[in-house]
């Protein structure tokens, strides 16, 4: 879809128009310069702020579809405030005339960002009542009342299994990234190398890990700060040998303060090909017995087309093999819209789901991330249309509900099929408390490995700071030591002043 747009010649609007082009049709060609279109939507915006209000409209030449909307700008508010009144409400009526002209229709309005719940938390924190909230989340963004009720269907399931949600500044998490996989998925941009060949590379890696482990837990020993998660995931953390992992854990439980009362320790063993007995046993040693073996699909021609060279009888097998191993929470991720894949198959993976019973379920929906494979060759990998991809996550909803698994976080991607959205569900009480930390940005989270992000928040101002490890594994063990002093100097000015 190409869109030429006159009026609005302010830059702030220029990429969100972009976002929101491209929740109708993926890859749009938003254009502000004038420009002869050959073939494409010309429309004209128009806005005005005065007494209080700010007032837009807009049409499509060469038709009859126009669009006006209006909303208060009390003088109370700031700069930063009153502008965000005036994008939105333009942004509104560009809603409007993108669904009047394709018969779509965008549940999540003019919200293009990837953690709504975020924003209602944010309400909720404020003094705001419920009812207030969603009705300045229907007037201000446009959300539709289903997406409304499942925002506060979240917030109220983190809140029941994390009372003080709002109290975790002087705490931390910490994400430990292991960079290595059976073999590379065709849809996966996470920093993930096939482990096969790379003996000598992961051998210094995790001397590099064990470096920063060490050193982090030191600084945060000494300066009385809880750990609250660890989160060990990649990659596939169970990639690396029994022998590996042991000597990591050990280091986790020698370094990390106070490690017994760490509410929750998770350990990503997606790739089922990489669970064996011995590497069980390890982590029953060490108490850790939340894992995420990820089937993804249930269908073996689907796991051969995407890259995972397990089959769905080695899933089921091993996922056994857990259970038989003390794993008393399993999570699993299945994959809504993999090639080849429409709502018949998908109920398939739901009917094992329902045989395995796992402790919780997180649905994603595929998306067509820039540097996947997939994204590359999208000729080769033919997936759902839209209307197949709504029907299979509204039977997501449907048999969730009936299987008495509840929503506990949902966040969005950009080029997200049918934009929809990934939630984790989970039995009640079995939700993963590392997954509603990160994704309501609450406390700080410090990644520790190869293509870890850190995410520093201010326990004063909320302010985030983000901070990334390299991804690949020889530029992170030329410099380990440099990114942990680094990282080292971030909490040094967040949390010294104020412990």
């Amino acid at each position: 879809m190409r869109i030429l747009i006159k009026g609005l010649s302010d830059e702030r609007f220029h990429r969100p128009l972009v976002n929101i082009a491209n929740l109708f049709e993926e890859d749009s060609e938003v254009m502000f310069e004038p420009s002869e279109l050959d073939d494409g939507l010309i429309m004209e915006f128009s806005w005005k702020e005065e007494n209080g209000m700010v007032e837009a409209s807009g049409h499509i030449d060469g038709s009859d579809i126009t669009s006006r909307f209006s909303r208060d700008v009390p003088e109370s508010l700031n700069d930063k405030e009153r502008w965000k009144q005036i994008k939105n409400t333009v942004l509104s009526v560009y809603l409007h005339l993108l669904q009047e002209h394709t018969g779509m229709t965008q549940k999540w309005g003019i919200l293009t960002g990837i953690r709504p719940t975020k924003l209602l938390h944010k309400m909720l924190r404020e003094g705001m009542s419920k009812e207030d909230a969603h009705a300045a989340l229907k007037r201000d963004y446009l959300i539709h009342d289903e997406k409304i009720n499942l925002m506060q269907e979240i917030v109220d399931r983190q809140l029941k299994a994390i009372p003080d949600l709002y109290d975790l500044q002087q705490e931390v998490s910490i994400y430990i990234g292991i960079p290595f996989c059976p073999t590379k998925c065709a849809y996966c941009t996470f920093p993930a190398y096939a482990i096969k060949g790379q003996a000598g590379r992961v051998g210094t890696f995790l001397f590099g890990l064990h470096y920063e482990m060490q050193k982090m837990g030191a600084w945060l020993k000494e300066h009385g700060i809880k750990v609250t998660t660890v989160y060990f995931g990649g990659g596939t953390p169970t990639s690396i040998t029994a022998e590996e992992m042991d000597l990591l854990y050990e280091e986790m439980y020698r370094s990390f303060p106070d490690v017994k009362h760490i509410r929750e320790v998770t350990v990503e063993a997606g790739r089922p090909d990489t669970i064996s007995p011995d590497k069980l046993e390890v982590l029953n040693r060490y108490n850790i017995d939340r894992i995420s073996i990820n089937p993804q699909s249930y269908e073996n021609e689907t796991l051969k087309a995407i890259g995972r060279h397990h089959s769905v009888e080695e899933t089921i097998e091993k996922y056994h093999l857990s259970r038989q191993y003390g794993m008393n929470n399993i999570n699993m991720d299945l994959i809504i819209g993999l090639p080849g894949e429409g709502l018949k198959e998908f109920q398939h993976s739901l009917q094992q789901t329902k045989e395995l019973k796992p402790e919780s379920l997180t649905v994603h929906t595929l998306s067509f991330k820039r540097a996947s494979e997939m994204t590359r060759n999208k000729e080769k990998y033919q997936v759902a249309d839209r209307e197949e991809i709504t029907r299979m996550m509204d039977e997501a909803v449907s048999w969730t509900k009936a299987h008495q698994y509840h929503p506990y976080y949902l966040y969005r991607q950009k080029n997200i099929l049918g934009n929809l959205e990934n939630v984790g569900y989970s039995l009640d009480g079995q939700e993963s408390l590392y997954n509603i930390i990160i994704m309501e940005e609450v406390q700080t989270i410090i990644g520790i490995g190869c293509g870890a992000a850190s995410k520093f928040i201010d326990p004063r101002s909320g302010k985030i700071t983000q901070y990334a490890n390299p991804k690949d594994p020889k530029s992170y063990n030329d410099r380990y030591e440099q990114y942990t002093e680094e990282k080292i100097q971030f909490l040094e000015s967040l949390f010294i002043s104020h412990v």
